[in-house]
C-alpha cells in the first residue's frame, strides 16, 4: 500500500511538472503585506530532528535527504519567474520526504528566495510560491503538514551578490532547513 501511495505521488508530481507551462506568478495578498523579515505561513512549534530513516545517497556518496544531507542536496533551484519543480530534484525531495515520514518529530523550514529582479513585494510572493511548491511535493509523498513551515525572504537574502545570470540563477531557490 505504501509503495502504491509513493507511485501515485510520483505520478502526480511528474504530471504537474510536465504540464506546468510558463506561468506568470502574482503577489499573494498575505505575502505583499509582509514587510522587512519575510512572509511566513503554515507555522509549527519547535521540534527535534529525530533519528534513523535511511535516505539513500547520490553518485558521489552524499546523503540525499534529512539533516545529514549535503548543502547541494538541501537547495532546490528554479528558473526565472517560475515556481515549478524541475524533474532533476525529484530524487532529492523523495529522500527528504522519506526522512520526514520516518521521523515524526523532525521539523523542516522551507525558505523561498528570488533574485533581485522585480519589486520587493513581487519577490516575496514568488519566494513563497516556490516554498509552497516544495511543501506540496513533500505532502504528496506522505509528510505530515505539521512538520513543515514555509517562509519567503524574496530577494533579501541572496546566496550570491551580483547582477548577472550566474548570480541570479543561484539566488532563485528554496533552502531546506532542518530542526526549525
Amino acid at each position: 500500500m505504501k509503495k502504491l501511495k509513493m507511485l501515485a505521488a510520483l505520478l502526480v508530481v511528474t504530471l504537474v511538472t510536465a504540464c506546468a507551462g510558463p506561468s506568470k506568478s502574482t503577489v499573494d495578498e498575505g505575502a505583499a503585506g509582509a514587510a522587512q523579515g519575510g512572509a511566513a505561513s503554515a507555522g509549527v512549534g519547535d521540534g527535534g530532528t529525530g533519528q534513523g530513516g535511511g535516505m539513500g545517497t547520490d553518485a558521489a556518496g552524499s546523503t540525499l535527504g534529512g539533516p545529514g544531507a549535503s548543502q547541494e542536496n538541501r537547495i532546490i533551484y528554479f528558473e526565472f519567474d517560475r515556481f515549478d519543480i524541475k524533474p532533476e530534484y525529484n530524487a532529492i525531495l523523495q529522500a527528504h520526504a522519506r526522512y520526514l515520514s520516518s521521523n515524526s518529530s523532525a521539523r523542516v523550514r522551507l525558505e523561498g528566495h528570488a533574485d533581485e529582479r522585480g519589486s520587493r513585494e513581487y519577490n516575496i510572493g514568488l519566494g513563497e510560491k516556490r516554498a509552497q511548491s516544495v511543501r506540496n511535493v513533500l505532502l504528496l509523498q506522505g509528510v505530515v503538514s505539521d512538520q513543515i513551515t514555509t517562509v519567503s525572504f524574496g530577494e533579501e537574502r541572496p546566496a550570491v551578490i551580483g547582477s548577472d545570470e550566474e548570480a541570479w540563477s543561484l539566488n532563485r531557490r528554496v533552502e531546506i532547513v532542518y530542526g526549525q
